[in-house]
């Protein structure tokens, strides 16, 4: 029952300009699911359904592959990381023991234009940054 009424809220959502909760709730009914508004509204959590502005005002929108994709390298990137620090253009990153390799992944996927590029190791990522500044600037722009 939940995996097809959620079914229904992503095809609702994505063919009808959909607003609140309500309109979702009320939606979900005329098609035949009786659900409470917690209901809806754990569902609209676990889709990560987010909202974009229209002329008519904030609308519900199913997340694309590529914004689930950069969300789960963020998690990644935040919950591997035990320490950031530079010296030099050299960006150093400790993970937890067995991260690195997935951090350095995450990292790859921010396509952030000053790392030239990097190296994992188990528990270590090594960074060759543009400059010493650009470094600097990312310890600062990267640390949760």
């Amino acid at each position: 029952m939940k995996t097809e009424r959620q079914k229904t809220i992503v095809h609702l959502v994505r063919t009808k300009d959909i607003f609140t909760q309500g309109e979702l709730t009320e939606a979900l009914a005329n098609a035949g699911f009786s659900a409470a508004q917690a209901t809806v509204s754990r569902d609209i959590r676990e889709l990560r359904l987010t909202k974009e502005s229209t002329d008519q005002g904030q609308k519900y929108v199913v997340p694309t592959k590529r914004e689930e994709s950069t969300h789960r390298m963020s998690r990644i990137f935040r919950d591997g990381l035990v320490s950031m620090d530079y010296a030099g253009n050299m960006l150093v990153l400790r993970t937890l023991s067995g991260m690195a390799m997935a951090v350095a992944l995450a990292l790859d996927e921010m396509n952030i234009p000053e790392i030239l590029g990097s190296v994992a190791g188990d528990d270590v990522v090594i960074c060759v940054i543009k400059s010493e500044a650009h470094a600097a600037a990312l310890v600062e722009d990267l640390t949760p």
